[in-house]
């Protein structure tokens, strides 16, 4: 009965130390800003719905707040208020993480949208962002639309 013992005290000291190790590296291997991205990924396919932060609907400002948020940053919740934090970026130095925005509306006065950039590959900045007609996806800021409405990009983290 003791040696049982032993041995079991043995295996339940060997399997949880393994476990906390695996944690540890996930932690380190994983980002604040990919932990954001994939966050806001998450939603990807959600409907626009004006006002909106969860799965059921989304607006573009909505987004961004609840991906920040759960990484415990609080940004505003209007795009246009966002665009007062942080540090503006050169075009040439946006990196995944940065915020970009945009002026859409036919006036063109004032931000009005905002996305997340994801992914950085050479010229090409892609982002994550709700739109009203496709809801949460992915596009590049080359496109044409999004390369005449964009204003500046700025760095939160």
């Amino acid at each position: 009965m003791k040696q049982f013992l032993a041995a079991l005290s043995l295996l339940l000291l060997f399997s949880s130390c393994g476990s906390s190790k695996r944690t540890t590296v996930k932690d380190i291997s994983t980002t604040k800003t990919e932990r954001i991205i994939k966050q806001a990924q998450a939603f990807s396919g959600t409907r626009y719905k004006f006002g909106g932060t969860t799965r059921k609907g989304m607006d573009c400002s909505g987004l961004i707040y609840v991906a920040f948020q759960k990484e415990n940053i609080v940004l505003p919740r209007v795009s246009r208020d966002m665009a007062q934090r942080g540090k503006p970026v050169k075009n040439k130095d946006i990196d995944k993480g940065d915020l970009l925005f945009f002026r859409t509306s036919k006036s063109g006065k004032r931000i009005n949208h905002v996305g997340l950039v994801t992914k950085v590959d050479g010229d090409d900045i892609y982002f994550i962002h709700a739109t009203t007609s496709k809801g949460v996806l992915t596009s590049n800021l080359n496109e044409r639309y999004w390369n005449r409405a964009y204003v500046m990009a700025r760095r939160v983290l």
